[in-house]
């Protein structure tokens, strides 16, 4: 099987210069063939540090998460992508477990901030509106949409790997952020295998997140909504 590293990015520059470096020791040390990136159009400075560590890039002419997606997909022939955004919530250690995973049968794999061993970034707050969103999110998934293996712990989080021929598969619509939801709660329609395993998310190393709580919350209710009445 052959897996390739995508690099999600738009003005994603602090964050680069801390990744870059690291990636540049080479695939081997993450277990995939091959390291790309997919650009929504920054404006930061990220093209050049592309460009300073010889890490080949492509520029979304339409631009949205779930685009970049499709896009690394068009532009690619790995049997699977492992999408990794290099914002410091993900960890860039735990690259090297998807190919295990994938290399068992999985079709989808998700690094799960919520699972047992995994830290989200609200853990040692108080008050965790975002984890628990993303908890009720992912009860309503599993609830609707899971016919077969285990419970999903963490249906949203992006740092995932999907094959190629899930992809085709899971014929996904949604261009924004709603594409990680949309891609879980089709594999669960499809009744396809979805393993997780538990990571720990960091703290964002700088950069803005264009993910904005309420807004996006809507959209995932909005599409939950659309895959419920077309079940």
């Amino acid at each position: 099987m052959t897996i390739a590293l995508v690099v999600l990015t738009y003005n994603e520059a602090d964050g680069l210069s801390h990744y870059l470096p690291l990636l540049s020791d080479g695939c081997h040390k993450y277990g995939v063939d091959r390291i790309f990136a997919v650009d929504g159009g920054s404006t930061d400075g990220s093209l050049e540090l592309f460009q300073e560590y010889n890490l080949p890039y492509i520029i979304q002419e339409i631009k949205g998460r779930g685009e970049a997606f499709k896009l690394a997909f068009e532009k690619s022939d790995e049997d699977a992508l492992i999408f990794f955004s290099p914002d410091g919530n993900e960890n860039i250690d735990d690259v090297g477990k998807f190919r295990g995973l994938l290399a068992q049968g999985a079709d989808l794999v998700i690094a799960s901030r919520m699972m047992r061993g995994a830290h989200n970034e609200e853990d040692d707050q108080v008050l965790r509106w975002r984890k628990w969103a993303n908890q009720a999110f992912g009860l309503a998934a599993n609830l609707f949409f899971r016919r077969q293996g285990p419970y999903i712990t963490d249906t949203i989080n992006g740092f995932r790997a999907i094959t190629r021929q899930a992809w085709q598969c899971l014929d996904v619509s949604a261009s924004d952020y709603c594409i990680e939801y949309q891609s879980t709660i089709r594999a669960f329609k499809r009744r396809l295998q979805i393993a997780e395993f538990p990571t720990c998310e960091g703290q964002r190393l700088g950069g803005e997140s264009y993910a904005k709580s309420i807004p996006t919350g809507i959209k995932f209710l909005k599409l939950l909504w659309q895959e419920i009445i077309a079940k």
